[in-house]
């Protein structure tokens, strides 16, 4: 089993329009998969969908609260009408919960944790008629390493990690594979490290410096590894967190 034999898989990604879910689909996108994104916001969808498609692939795109139940089972409906099924869940999207206020805690737990939850209960019954049946949800080391400056997104993340362990054990007897990966300090245009290296120069600098690896990950460097863990390649590995990081999360 290989990578290779992902053409024409199924593909939901949730929060599919920048950064690491963009990346995540353009690399299923070259290995032919058919692709159905979602994400807050139709602009960067239809960006997305425009830079996919110039490429060949098939995409369906739809604009998303992920906070929102109702407009989630919609999006994973109409996606699976689309593509014919679906064979794999992404779940990238986060709420990005980096106070310590109500609001921030809110959005970790609804958009993090349990809009996954959510898709992953929606895709269901698609996925068990799958012959190739995954789901991967995009957590962080922040899991797993204490950061006092992101309580509630971290927290959200650790409970995604449980999450991620306990469902795979549920639906380990059905060969439906979950697992989940977690990305160390990522920098794209736009996004958190991105505006940081103007804001907050100093930590954006600090941390940089500490990654063994010698600075910020890729977006590209997680979607490989999001493409792996879904594929056949993989087929003997549920219920893992595969921290992506560049040695980040390592003792010092």
């Amino acid at each position: 089993m290989t990578v290779h034999q992902l053409g024409d898989a199924r593909v939901l990604i949730a929060g599919g329009s920048r950064g690491i879910g963009l990346a995540i689909a353009t690399a299923f996108a070259r290995h032919s998969a058919r692709l159905g994104l979602c994400a807050r916001g139709i602009d960067g969808l239809q960006r997305a969908r425009d830079t996919l498609q110039a490429g060949g692939a098939q995409v369906h795109v739809q604009a998303c609260d992920l906070a929102d139940p109702v407009q989630i089972q919609a999006w994973v409906e109409a996606a699976a009408t689309a593509l014919g099924g679906i064979d794999i869940v992404v779940n990238n999207a986060s709420g990005f919960g980096h106070g310590n206020d109500d609001a921030s805690w809110q959005a970790g737990f609804d958009i993090d944790l349990m809009a996954a939850v959510r898709t992953n209960r929606l895709a269901l019954p698609y996925l068990r008629r799958s012959a190739i049946p995954a789901i991967l949800n995009v957590s962080s080391i922040n899991a797993r390493v204490p950061t006092p400056r992101a309580t509630a997104y971290s927290t959200a993340k650790a409970a995604l990690d449980y999450y991620t362990v306990t469902l795979a054990a549920e639906l380990a007897r059905e060969r439906i594979r979950v697992n989940a990966i977690a990305p160390g300090s990522i920098v794209f245009p736009g996004g958190l490290w991105d505006q940081r290296r103007t804001s907050e120069p100093a930590l954006y600098a600090s941390v940089r410096d500490r990654i063994p690896f010698g600075g910020f990950g890729d977006p590209a460097d997680v979607a490989a590894a999001a493409v792996f863990l879904c594929s056949p390649a993989a087929r003997w590995i549920t219920g893992q967190v595969l921290a992506v990081d560049g040695g980040q999360s390592l003792p010092a």
